[in-house]
């Protein structure tokens, strides 16, 4: 996978023009929104990123007539990285975004390998560099030049700090808000188990970010950004602008196979809210930390509506953290072959679902999650009962 991946992207690189790919496309495709809504920043039109139209005639005029709308619907946190990238020639701060988030992603998934596993377990401490360099999500992200890996690092590496770093996990999750539908879970979890410091140093960070934002760019930016969520909501999500095959999500499951949207809406409301009554038993429980962070980093995908397959690089941390607990305290049955395909997944998701209309990226999610749930228990059960320990 890692050879695949390698040579995937050399070809690319090696067949642009060091703006589009040799078909015409821009190079790491949805990062030319990013870049677009920088050249705004740096002209002192923050707001004008939020405009649809002018959006897209800014990113015709750097990529050519031929190129695709590619939207901007990030709150107004990320026009800062959008404004600090858009300093540089495009595939320069393309090659800086990808690298620098890329060790950022390697640095959590080190975090949690680290604080999992003990110092003698030499293999796992080798391997799970190649494990997280070749998972296929990170192709999937490479080639839409996203922020997966970034979404990654701020959720696996706050999990891995949640308690030895209180403060600095609040701010990783805070940060997160760039992506706020992401964030639905952790406020549950974290209030659920009383980690007030982690709470409070997270809405700390959010409002700081909207104070910075608010003084940087003026209210506008706001307002712009307001204004553009019905359209956002209605064309991407709602209409499927986006494409159904690509959202992994049980509301795009339902719009797949010809639900309407408000049944989809209300198979998407049901099941956020039972992960969310799933996930705050769980994090109450005296079930292992690692499955308690494995399926919070796997909630946060399934609570949202809108959440596509390069998101998938979250999976990332949930395998991480169910790995190193195996290791450590043995694997249950199915556990290493639901590890496999959540691992191998996000490279055929988007196909299944586009051609044979089988969402195999979410249900896999969903199996998964139902699959620590069910080890937490048992090993909660186990560990409280010495007469079914003995038996097991």
């Amino acid at each position: 996978m890692l050879a695949v991946s390698a040579a995937a992207v050399i070809f690319v690189a090696a067949t642009s023009d060091g703006r589009n790919d040799a078909f015409g496309r821009p190079l790491g495709t949805d990062f030319s929104n990013v870049y677009a809504a920088g050249t705004f920043v740096l002209e002192g039109r923050a707001a004008a990123a939020f405009d649809w139209d002018r959006h897209y005639r800014r990113q015709q005029d750097i990529f050519g007539a031929q190129t695709q709308f590619y939207g901007w619907h990030y709150p107004p946190f990320f026009l800062f990285v959008a404004g600090a990238l858009a300093t540089m020639p495009y595939a320069l701060a393309l090659l800086v975004w990808q690298g620098a988030t890329l060790l950022l992603y390697l640095w959590a998934i080190r975090a949690i390998v680290s604080s999992q596993l003990s110092a003698q377990d030499d293999t796992a401490r080798i391997l799970w560099l190649l494990l997280a360099i070749a998972f296929p999500a990170v192709l999937i992200n490479l080639g839409h030049g996203h922020n997966g890996f970034l979404t990654a690092a701020l959720i696996g590496g706050a999990l891995a700090l949640l308690d030895r770093r209180p403060a600095v996990a609040g701010l990783l999750f805070g940060l997160l808000a760039y992506k706020p539908q992401f964030g639905i879970m952790i406020p549950l979890a974290l209030a659920a188990t009383g980690r007030w410091r982690v709470f409070f140093s997270a809405a700390v960070t959010v409002v700081l970010l909207a104070l910075a934002t608010l003084l940087a760019f003026g209210s506008e930016v706001w307002r712009a950004f307001f204004d553009s969520m019905p359209l956002t909501r209605s064309v991407v999500l709602e209409a499927g602008g986006t494409g159904w095959h690509k959202i992994q999500s049980v509301f795009a499951w339902v719009r797949l196979w010809g639900g309407g949207v408000t049944l989809a809406y209300a198979a998407q409301i049901a099941a956020t809210l039972a992960v969310a009554a799933a996930l705050v038993r769980l994090w109450r429980s005296e079930a292992a930390y690692a499955f308690k962070a494995a399926a919070l980093a796997l909630a946060a995908l399934l609570a949202t509506p809108y959440s596509l397959d390069y998101d998938m690089m979250t999976l990332a941390p949930a395998i991480a953290f169910m790995a190193a607990a195996g290791l450590k305290h043995g694997f249950a049955p199915w556990e290493k072959t639901g590890l496999a395909l959540m691992w191998f997944v996000p490279l055929v998701a988007r196909s299944l679902a586009e051609y044979a209309l089988i969402p195999l990226g979410l249900w896999t999610m969903l199996a998964m999650f139902a699959l620590i749930l069910h080890r937490a228990r048992r090993d909660v059960r186990l560990s409280t009962n010495p007469v079914a320990l003995r038996s097991s």
